[in-house]
């Protein structure tokens, strides 16, 4: 699972410099980029830590909570949930959001548990509902028109 270029990488990185949407694009224009010492500094600020989480890595937390709970976690909450663990503090509370269904992942979830995650009733024959599918520019403008063509306020 690479999520090397995630989009809430992006929103975090154009809060920290300070909502400069150009800077921002420019930065992610290469593939990498270094920040001032200064600018690095701050995120500290958000209070954020880091770790790394490998495919097995988040098979064996999938299975651990499954063995500890009966809880099926998807593999980007494994993920969150295995470096959290590495980053627990004595009397500091330590929370870890959902991300996604599990029913999304269900090969990697069988690998991890042995079996398939049920599949909640809502997504019950979702493959032979109507796909709608835009195709659009990359461009900012042609987004917002097409949402603001499709999307109408209620009186």
């Amino acid at each position: 699972m690479d999520i090397s270029r995630a989009s809430n990488f992006e929103r975090f990185m154009f809060d920290l410099l300070g909502r400069d949407a150009g800077r921002t694009a420019a930065l992610f224009r290469h593939g990498s980029f270094t920040l001032p010492r200064d600018e690095h500094a701050r995120v500290a600020d958000y209070g954020f830590v880091s770790g790394r989480s490998t495919h097995a890595d988040r098979i064996a937390t999938i299975r651990a909570l499954w063995g500890e709970s009966g809880r099926l976690i998807d593999p980007h909450t494994a993920d969150g949930l295995k470096v959290a663990r590495e980053h627990v503090q004595p009397g500091v509370p330590m929370i870890v959001l959902e991300t996604a269904q599990p029913a999304k992942f269900a090969r990697t979830i069988e690998e991890a548990v042995g079996r398939a995650p049920p599949r909640p009733q809502a997504f019950d024959g979702i493959e032979q509902l109507p796909q709608r599918v835009l195709v659009l520019p990359a461009d900012a403008a042609a987004v917002k028109s097409a949402i603001a063509e499709r999307c109408r306020v209620a009186p």
